[in-house]
């Protein structure tokens, strides 16, 4: 079990140019959802938290991707800890229990309004929202979704391929 464990601390680190890309695929979902909670910070009157929504989980969404290329987030490599890496480490859990609780929160506000009236100019009492704010809202949301769902999925064929071909325990 050591020389899994072991394994999974020395991982193969990915080229530079992979890394980069990926860094910047990271950032632009982030920068959407600020730009267009920005945008459209008061057009969805009937769940008024889902443009400030979008802006959070953008920012600190974006916060986190650029902090991860900082020097101090890295775990050195000599095994060694130190200070700053252990505050960097710490910062990224409590962001990232944060943006849990956030996302929970959000979609009680996006899924609890689900098909609102997007009719800005109805003579109707019942509260309107967006439909650009409502709808990149909500697939962002279930986009996350679908992606832990692919990722579970294949961890879960990953892992019986593994059990077929015998290779569930390394010290064999």
């Amino acid at each position: 079990m050591s020389l899994l464990v072991e394994n999974i601390r020395s991982r193969p680190q990915p080229p530079g140019h992979v890394l980069g890309c990926s860094k910047l695929f990271m950032c632009v979902m982030p920068i959407a959802q600020i730009s267009i909670g920005a945008v459209y910070l008061h057009e969805c009157p009937r769940e008024n938290y889902i443009p400030i929504y979008l802006i959070v989980v953008g920012a600190f969404g974006l916060m986190l991707s650029l902090l991860s290329c900082l020097p101090c987030a890295q775990q050195p490599t000599d095994g060694a800890t130190n200070p700053l890496n252990r505050a960097c480490v710490a910062w990224n859990s409590l962001t990232s229990f944060f943006l849990f609780c956030w996302f929970i929160a959000g979609n009680v506000w996006i899924y609890s309004i689900y098909q609102p009236n997007y009719n800005k100019n109805t003579t109707d009492v019942d509260p309107y929202c967006n439909k650009t704010v409502y709808l990149f809202a909500f697939w962002t949301t279930t986009l996350f979704y679908i992606i832990l769902c692919l990722v579970l999925f294949i961890g879960c064929c990953v892992m019986c391929c593994f059990y077929l071909c015998g290779r569930a325990d390394p010290d064999d």
